[in-house]
């Protein structure tokens, strides 16, 4: 009987068996002798973390319930994995399965009953625990087969079945967890590779694994002309880590062919509702010269970018004030032309559709053809207070005065918006749009949401307009690869049930599928992904999700679901890569510091 320390409560029989029965036999059968010629510790030291097991079948199947793959972890390396970790298992011929710990289990090695009085007293009063009595299992999910070709390594999918106890070890080597994830060795940098909030540790230098997307027509189309969506709630590092994205996009050497044959470095365009991105026009203090080391080892873009100009919307009386940055600041209004080749502008969420054909059809050509591409809002206004013209038009039938009366009423109150005293951005676009530079739209000074609304649209629908154009008023913004980034996008890009929503959504629905060809790439963030109208959601390649607590912004990304279980509870800087034409979903922590300017003080 073993020492039961300070139970003194228990007093055992004096029969082996409390039933009062014969005692119980508990002899094996053989002496202790006979398991001395049994070598239980071989020479020589252990390799990787443990073995698979076949206990419960080894199975490799194209149906992902049918496969079962399982590893046997030692003692001594139990604290060291991780759900989430990358394994490799070798098959003899020198291939290596790739594969995921996806559970991890304590199951019982001999048959007994540990959930006892005296077990549970017995482990609260010691200070370690002994697992040598259980087995530590892990659930792997394969991933790839890893071969050489040519002295390359090469991922294929998992074809064949490991061979029972075949040693698992730690993916330590850089080279084999980028292709068994299919990570591309260049390209945009977004962050670090991890597993739980802890970076992924190699045995080279640097010891973590960066992560890249595509950027060159090599290997594909550059995915930042396939669009991406960065997703993230208040205080999970969103704005941050949208900077640091925006700023390799703006690198020196980042360069895209266009139809002439040049290579043209990209003009990045951001509108800013709370007038944070023009910061990144300054350099972060916060970088010291250890840390720009680092940083030009992984080949990561930092500094301020002095060619950044934040291009403010005059409305009305609003002022804007800008102590926060040192960027140029560029007065510009929306001028009322821009309202014929998007009538929608002015028809805000109001007018139906029998509405907003007359304004169409018979009320704007009709004025243009009186004032030319000259015309303002304000005699737009005078034009239709004419009651002359209502009546014509009633009478001839082709506008009803309810009508009429309707278009006049809800066209109405847009004087702060149009024609203010500032240059039109129509004369500006030179300047706007420049390549290798970035351009911000801050609207945090406007307080009216329906002339912020105007504006963005306008301006975005300007650019989306002459990139999609067979006959483009302005070569610059054709012929200049551009980043549309827009920040809180689902207040702009949402489904309703309106013509003005249902021709934005339409437009760059339009941008979104003929990004590829025009090189133009949508930057959408927002903390509502599920408000982004679904039409532009489905042409998404690249979705990158930071912490969001609502379970249906969670539901929208679409995400994996192994991967959708974590995102309520990751820190700040982490986040969730889903991006199937780049590599397997995967997580990362972003660079801690910001690579520009950020915050107020």
């Amino acid at each position: 009987m073993s020492d039961l320390g300070d139970f003194e409560d228990y007093e055992p029989d004096d029969d082996s068996s409390s039933s009062g029965g014969d005692p119980v036999d508990t002899d094996t059968g053989g002496d202790e002798d006979d398991f001395e010629e049994v070598d239980v510790s071989p020479a020589g030291s252990d390799r990787g973390i443990g073995t698979l097991s076949a206990s419960e079948g080894l199975i490799i199947s194209e149906e992902e319930d049918d496969t079962c793959l399982r590893a046997y972890v030692t003692v001594e390396n139990r604290s060291a994995v991780r759900i989430g970790s990358y394994l490799i298992a070798s098959y003899p011929d020198g291939e290596r399965l790739f594969c995921r710990i996806v559970a991890l289990e304590y199951a019982q090695e001999f048959r007994s009953d540990d959930a006892t009085e005296i077990h549970s007293r017995r482990a609260m009063r010691q200070d370690d625990i002994d697992e040598n009595d259980y087995k530590f299992m892990a659930s792997l999910e394969p991933v790839a087969v890893l071969y050489s070709e040519g002295g390359e390594l090469k991922r294929r999918m998992t074809d064949r079945v490991p061979k029972p106890e075949t040693v698992v070890r730690l993916a330590e080597d850089s080279t084999e967890i980028k292709t068994g994830l299919k990570i591309p060795e260049e390209g945009v940098f977004l962050g670090h590779l991890s597993v739980g909030g802890e970076k992924v540790r190699t045995a080279a230098e640097p010891p973590t694994i960066d992560y890249r997307l595509k950027d060159d027509y090599e290997s594909g189309d550059p995915l930042v002309f396939r669009h991406t969506l960065v997703a993230g709630g208040t205080g999970s590092g969103k704005t941050h880590g949208a900077k640091n994205m925006l700023r390799q996009y703006l690198a020196d050497e980042r360069r895209y062919p266009i139809e002439d044959g040049r290579e043209v470095s990209p003009a990045v365009i951001q509108f800013d509702p709370q007038d944070e991105y023009a910061q990144m026009h300054d350099d972060n203090p916060a970088i010291d010269a250890d840390y720009e080391r680092r940083l030009e080892r992984e080949n990561v873009a930092y500094g301020g970018v002095d060619d950044t100009k934040a291009f403010v919307p005059k409305v009305g009386d609003a002022t804007y004030a800008a102590s926060h940055h040192r960027a140029e600041q560029v007065e510009f209004t929306i001028p009322f032309s821009m309202v014929y080749d998007n009538p929608w502008l002015i028809a805000g969420s109001a007018l139906n559709d029998n509405q907003y054909g007359a304004l169409v059809s018979v009320l704007l050509p009709r004025f243009k053809k009186q004032h030319g591409d000259s015309g303002t809002y304000s005699q737009f206004k005078s034009f239709l207070d004419d009651p002359a013209l209502q009546e014509e038009l009633d009478e001839s039938g082709r506008v009803h005065e309810a009508t009429f009366d309707a278009i006049k009423r809800r066209v109405y109150g847009f004087d702060d918006v149009f024609d203010q005293e500032a240059r039109p951005i129509t004369d500006l676009v030179s300047e706007f749009v420049r390549p290798g530079g970035l351009t911000t739209v801050p609207t945090y000074h406007i307080s009216d949401s329906r002339a912020t609304t105007t504006v963005v649209l306008a301006v975005a629908s300007l650019l989306v307009d002459e990139k999609l154009s067979n006959d483009p008023e302005f070569d610059r913004i054709k012929e200049t690869p551009l980043l549309l980034g827009m920040d809180e996008a689902h207040n702009f890009l949402t489904d309703a049930d309106s013509v003005q929503a249902n021709k934005v959504i339409g437009k760059f629905a339009d941008a979104a599928k003929q990004g590829r060809k025009e090189r133009l790439g949508l930057f959408l963030i927002t903390q509502d992904p599920q408000d982004i109208a679904d039409p532009i959601f489905k042409q998404i390649n690249t979705t990158i999700v930071l912490n969001l607590g609502d379970e249906d912004a969670i539901k929208a990304v679409n995400i994996p679901s192994n991967l959708e279980g974590k995102v309520p509870y990751m820190e700040k800087g982490q986040m969730v890569v889903y991006s199937p034409d780049n590599s397997e979903p995967v997580e990362l922590i972003g660079l801690p510091r910001c690579l520009t300017r950020h915050g107020r003080d």
